[in-house]
Formats: structure tokens, sequence, C-alpha cells
């Protein structure tokens, strides 16, 4: 195959890719994408298979990431794209490594896929793990092997179909019609099969109440709304709640849930703390259930602290959680002294401080039952092993307080949000997301989206959703997946190197 035809495929993989994900939600062309790179990469030489995986990498993510200038500037959000294209690109050369002979291979290339995803997971600093396979297959049948096999083992089963996909399509060119017909059947049942698998969303059930309170008219990233202004909004929400409940109009809540940041009031500074925490008790006395909100908060050395709080009834603050896993470049900046010179916005960005234990908070329901909230703040339910401790923490509900006003129009909101659909899936528990400015959902287990808000709106999302601690077998299989993609890559190149050798 002519160079130039290599790197169309690996260009059209990438518009495939983009377009499979929320905001577009074809997920079939998430097996396209695959398909073309398998495609592109066998039977190429290495640098070949390098520059087809890069350009499949940079066409796919510096149209997803869009969203990453909005703010930043066009710099920081193309130097994010061509950094995360390296990963393709790494993943196209070891396909043609394993693909040398010509033809596609789509067991070790699906291992390949997996052994990239776990790397953009892991590096560098800690990780960015957005854009998955798996997170564009929220209305795939794939998805109900999620709680099977975890987020990087329906990502190999993603690019496992485009494999044989690819692969029939070369049988089929070579004039070997049966034996195309027979993958392309494969690739199919493999597609359709998980659709037998049950979801359960059986169990008690809890009724959310969950504010989006959107900015006030004259807040800006650079914060200069008024001292209280976003507080002020939740609270004069919350106050609207109470008052429909009075009036019969709805039910009570067993719980209230405002977002990541929605108190621009520290709850427990010296300066704000007391009327901060004051004016949320009463609104919680009046509404008659426990609260959960956001807040950002100050280490004695003055670093912030991402923050969710819980006041009880006639309690005060009663528990609180730190986040754990921090945003690279947007709650610490790796290599400021470079960065500082792509966009104007670094040194406005601080350091946080990050906490140590996982987001498990017990909290007493309107009624008096006991539950474990599991917390994963904003980018943490992009982090396989945030979500996974919390079930095996024993969290009955996962709540996913965000912020998504740095990001504009643009469809970063909707794939957070589709990674908390898939996240529902396979950790088997209902999800509550709930944004700043949107869009917030409620999730049931079975991976169902209700009440879903728009952006930049002020919305109150309500409904009974299902508390579960059956642990599902992902939690427990996901860790090994990418120790069982290595292996099997390992086995792969061994057998082309005595293939070459002979």
């Amino acid at each position: 195959m002519l160079l130039p035809l290599r790197l169309l495929l690996a260009a059209l993989g990438g518009v495939a890719l983009l377009l499979a994900f929320p905001g577009y939600d074809i997920w079939p062309l998430a097996i396209v994408g695959c398909l073309c790179l398998a495609l592109a990469t066998a039977g190429a030489k290495l640098w070949q298979g390098l520059l087809a995986g890069f350009v499949l990498g940079l066409t796919w993510y510096t149209a997803m990431f869009t969203w990453a200038g909005t703010y930043a500037g066009p710099a920081p959000w193309l130097a994010m794209s061509v950094a995360s294209a390296l990963y393709p690109a790494a993943l196209g050369g070891l396909l043609a490594l394993l693909q040398r002979r010509g033809a596609v291979r789509p067991v070790v290339g699906a291992a390949a896929w997996v052994l990239m995803e776990y790397a953009r997971s892991a590096t560098p600093f800690g990780g960015f793990p957005w854009g998955r396979l798996a997170f564009s297959q929220g209305d795939s049948p794939l998805l109900g092997a999620v709680s099977w096999v975890s987020v990087l083992g329906l990502g190999f089963l993603v690019a496992l179909v485009g494999g044989l996909l690819a692969l029939s399509v070369q049988r089929l060119v070579r004039g070997r019609a049966l034996s195309s017909l027979g993958f392309a059947a494969l690739a199919t049942a493999l597609t359709f099969a998980p659709l037998l698998l049950p979801r359960p969303t059986d169990g008690p059930t809890v009724r959310i109440a969950a504010v989006q309170g959107d900015l006030p008219t004259d807040y800006t990233r650079t914060l200069s709304a008024e001292r209280g202004a976003m507080l002020q909004r939740y609270l004069d929400q919350t106050q609207a709640l109470a008052g429909a409940v009075a009036d019969g109009e709805t039910a009570y809540p067993d719980l209230v849930l405002w977002p990541e940041g929605a108190s621009d009031l520290d709850p427990v500074s010296t300066r704000s703390g007391q009327e901060a925490v004051g004016a949320i008790q009463e609104v919680v006395d009046t509404v008659q259930a426990p609260l959960l909100f956001g807040a950002t908060s100050r280490t004695a050395d003055d670093a912030p602290r991402n923050m969710v709080y819980q006041v009880g009834p006639g309690e005060g603050l009663v528990a609180e959680y730190q986040k754990v896993y921090l945003a690279p470049f947007g709650e610490f900046m790796p290599l400021r002294p470079v960065m500082r010179h792509l966009s104007p916005w670094v040194d406005r960005i601080p350091d946080w401080d990050a906490g140590a234990e996982p987001g498990l908070l017990p909290v007493t329901l309107r009624d008096g039952r006991e539950i474990v909230v599991g917390l994963a703040i904003c980018f943490e339910n992009v982090m396989d092993q945030a979500t996974r401790d919390l079930a095996l923490g024993g969290a009955e509900i996962v709540v996913v307080p965000t912020s998504n006003a740095w990001f504009g129009e643009g469809h970063q909101s909707v794939e957070h949000l589709g990674i908390s659909r898939v996240r529902a899936v396979e950790l088997g528990r209902s999800v509550v997301h709930i944004s700043n400015v949107g869009v917030s959902a409620l999730i049931t287990p079975d991976g169902q989206v209700h009440g879903q808000t728009e952006l930049f709106t002020t919305d109150l999302v309500q409904g009974d959703v299902p508390l579960r601690t059956e642990t599902t077998a992902a939690v427990h299989i996901g860790p090994w997946v990418p120790v069982a993609a290595g292996l099997v890559v390992l086995l792969g190149l061994l057998t082309v190197r005595r293939g070459t050798r002979r």
C-alpha cells in the first residue's frame, strides 16, 4: 500500500473516532476508526506505522480537544493535542511490527490498543485518559460487557471488532469472499452478544435532588463576581425546592446535591466559614434532608483544596472529602516555567493540595437510613483507580460533582457525562452527574440517562435511583486487563520474530 493511502486511511480513522463520541454519538464509528488504523499499518514499515498513528491521533484529538482552548487559548490546546497524538503514534508503530507480514491480526492489535490506552491513563503527570474507546459506547450493544471486562476491556472489544472487520476487508480484496463473510459474521456476533448480559437495576431507592445553579451574570473565570454570589444562587434554588415540597408540588428529597465549587465562600475559614455554614444550615433545615456541596478551602500553607462537605439537618458540617486525583494543567501545573510561555493563564492556576483517602462518605438520609456515598470530583471519574476504590469501599451510589464552566459550549460536558454513563454500568451503581453549568443527569446502573439538563441553564434534577452493593467482575478484573494485554502483545512480537527468521 502506498504511503499516501495509508495516511488517508489514518486520517479517516481519526475523523471516525471523533464522531463516535458524545456530541456526535455515532458509536459504530469507533469500530471503523480501529479498522482504518489496522489497515493503514498492515504490512507497513515501522516509521510508516508511527506516522499513520500520529496522523490518526492528531486528526482525532485536535478536533476533540477544541474545548481546551476556550479560555487558555490555541497554544495549550494544540500542545495538548500533539502530545496526546504521540500515543496513537506509538500504537501505529507497534501495529506495524505486529502486522509486518501484511495480514491484520485482530487479537494482538486489540491488545496493543489496550496498552496505548493504559499508557495514556498513567503518563505523563498522572495521565489524561480522556477519549478512551469505551467512553464512546454509551449507546452501543457492547456497553453491557463493561461490567465484566472493565473500561480497558471494553476498549479491547471495540478494537477487536474493528480488527476482525479489517481482516474481512483484506480477505474480500484478495478474492476470499467466504472467509471475509465469516470474519464479518464473527465481528457482528461479538458486537451484539453483550445484549444478552444482565444489567441489574434492583435495590432500595433513594430520592435525589441535584441543583444545577449556572453562573451569576457577572461571574468570570477571574472570579470577579460579588463575594458569595455563587453560594447565594444555590441557597435560593434549594429554598425554592423546599417551597415546592411544602406546597405539595414535589416529594421530599432524601439527599440534596450541589456541584463542585457551589460555595464560593470557604466553609471552614475563619473569615467566611461561619457565614457560609450558617446560611447553608438554614436551607438544609428547611428542606429537611442532608446536603453534599462542593467548595474550595485552604491548607495551613494557603494551598487550595478541592472539597465536598456534608451538612445534615441540625448538625452543621459532619463530614468532608478532599479530591485525591488532581487534573494536570488544571489543578497543578507541570513544567510551569515552560508552560507560562504558552498561555497567560498558567500563573493563575495554583498547585492544589491532594487528598489521600477515597471519597467514601457515610450519609444519614432524611428517612433515617444510613448509606455510603462514593464521590468522584470532576476529573476523578475518568481515573480507573478512583472509581474502583469507591466500589471496593462499599459505595452504594456514586456522585460526580463537577464544574464545566472552563469549556464553553463545546462537547466537553457531554463527553464527561458519557464517561459517567459508562462508569455506571462498569461499577453497577447509580451515578449522579451534577455540573454547575450542565450537563447534569441521573444515571441508573443499566446506563440509562434520566433528566439530562442543558448547558448554561438553571435546573433541578430529581428522581429515584437504586442503591446497590454488589461488586461487578470488572472491579476485580480491571487491573489485570493491561497485564494480559501486555502478555498478548509480547507473544505476538515473538511470533513475528520467529516467522521473520524462518
